[in-house]
């Protein structure tokens, strides 16, 4: 990895681009990952790079609704893995949630990589190899996944996710968790909960919330909820970036 300067005005985002490119050389993310991240820090300045009231009212929700599923999943791609995987590992833990690695760009070798590379961050009992179930709608090798994890899953927290395999799974009547930097996505417009905020952000936020909110009542939990607003998140973030485009000029 490049040696960076703390002192470089830059340095975390530098820090997360070269994690991201020694990751792939390591077989945990895929070339288009590299895409996909540019793309969502394009969307992270616009938000201020920080974590903003209406992603924390949302990371607040997740974690509310994860705490409250009977079956909650964590599914994990080559991005959410090198970027957080740790910290999604430790929110699995403190919320019951199974770890399951879901690729788009899928191949057997890669989802053994990741699931070893959890592993050696402390993830036990991760669902991945072999999978045993399909979502339905999606022919592309993304619909698989395993009956213990995705597929029986009542709550899925899908970070990074695709809009596709989002809507797939809401048609399987789950309620769906993302952390999407850009509010205009389909994912963004189909999950039911949205974090609009970095996942180097939004997954500690989320494990340091759920030791706060793990023991709080099943009745605080769903007070939470009934009180998100997924529309008013988007149209919150979304007038955050214009704000902060207009504020160039003054």
């Amino acid at each position: 990895m490049t040696e960076i300067p703390r002192s470089h005005p830059r340095y975390l985002s530098l820090v997360m681009r070269e994690r991201l490119v020694e990751m792939m050389h390591r077989g945990i993310v895929s070339e288009a990952g590299l895409i996909a991240h540019g793309r969502g820090e394009a969307f992270d300045y616009l938000i201020g790079e920080r974590t903003n009231d209406f992603a924390m009212e949302a990371e607040k929700a997740g974690v509310a609704a994860l705490l409250l599923a009977e079956k909650p999943v964590i599914s994990v791609n080559g991005n959410a893995a090198a970027l957080a995987g740790k910290e999604l590992i430790d929110l699995g833990g403190l919320t019951d949630a199974r770890i399951e690695v879901n690729l788009f760009h899928r191949t057997e070798d890669r989802v053994e990589k990741i699931v070893r590379y959890l592993e050696s961050l402390g993830g036990k009992d991760i669902l991945g190899p072999e999978p045993d179930a399909r979502v339905p709608g999606l022919e592309h090798a993304r619909g698989l996944c395993h009956k213990d994890g995705i597929y029986h899953a009542d709550v899925v927290l899908v970070p990074l996710e695709d809009g596709d395999r989002s809507q797939a799974l809401k048609k399987m009547g789950k309620t769906v968790v993302t952390i999407d930097l850009n509010p205009l996505s389909r994912t963004a417009k189909t999950a039911d909960i949205t974090i609009v905020d970095n996942i180097t952000r939004a997954a500690p936020n989320m494990v340091e919330i759920a030791g706060k909110m793990r023991q709080a009542s099943p009745e605080k939990l769903m007070s939470i909820i009934e009180k998100y607003s997924n529309i008013i998140v988007l149209k919150s973030a979304l007038a955050c970036m214009c704000g902060n485009i207009r504020a160039i000029d003054e």
